[in-house]
């Protein structure tokens, strides 16, 4: 499994060598370091530690900079983020980098990230039902409608579709095409949409 943390920019569309227009996410990924390296016989599984987000020495607390010693020692940088992946296929050392390169254009990979806050909503737009009919007189509009089970049980089933919190979670999207990538802007274009805002994080990978 191969992975890389990067950062939503926005979209846009480019035009292919077949003359198709496609539309594109800009990823900015800058490069990873390699923070801790850990093993089956010390911490039960094996995994390598990575560290994103170059930040200054004095924005960490004593913790932090405890755990990136040995990362300071070898690459002099220091990081505000980590993230860990198992079972790395490359013979990585602690400092070194991580970047782009380890895609490569036309390949398939999976996108996780949190998805778009709709804060409340109703269940027309949270689920897709139809409603009522929009006529004069209708009382039955955007409404969720009968949400009982009668006299037996006598309460609303759990895992009913209701009203609530849409958006805002975890989400995966898998077999992104990587339509180009510019290693020296730290650049990766990816065919149609991906989960979250302009500016948020996003975790790419390929198992």
């Amino acid at each position: 499994m191969k992975g890389l943390m990067g950062k939503k920019m926005g979209m846009t569309q480019i035009w292919t060598n077949e003359g198709k227009m496609v539309p594109v996410t800009v990823v900015k990924a800058e490069p990873s370091y390699v923070v801790q390296i850990k093993t089956q016989d010390k911490d039960g599984y094996s995994a390598f530690q990575l560290g994103y987000g170059i930040t200054e020495e004095n924005d960490l607390n004593l913790s932090l900079k405890g755990h990136q010693k040995k990362l300071n020692d070898s690459a002099s940088v220091h990081v505000s983020g980590f993230y860990e992946v198992r079972d790395y296929p490359e013979n990585l050392q602690i400092g070194q980098q991580v970047g782009v390169s380890i895609f490569e254009a036309g390949q398939k990979i999976s996108v996780r990230s949190i998805s778009k806050g709709k804060g409340f909503q109703g269940v027309v737009k949270r689920y897709g039902f139809h409603g009522g009919r929009m006529t004069h007189g209708s009382r039955f509009h955007r409404t969720t409608g009968s949400v009982g089970a009668g006299t037996t049980p006598g309460n609303v089933i759990k895992g009913k579709k209701m009203p609530g919190k849409m958006g805002n979670e975890w989400t995966t999207v898998k077999n992104i095409e990587i339509i180009k990538i510019d290693p020296e802007n730290k650049i990766m274009l990816l065919k149609g949409s991906i989960p979250g805002p302009q500016g948020r994080e996003v975790f790419l990978y390929v198992k």
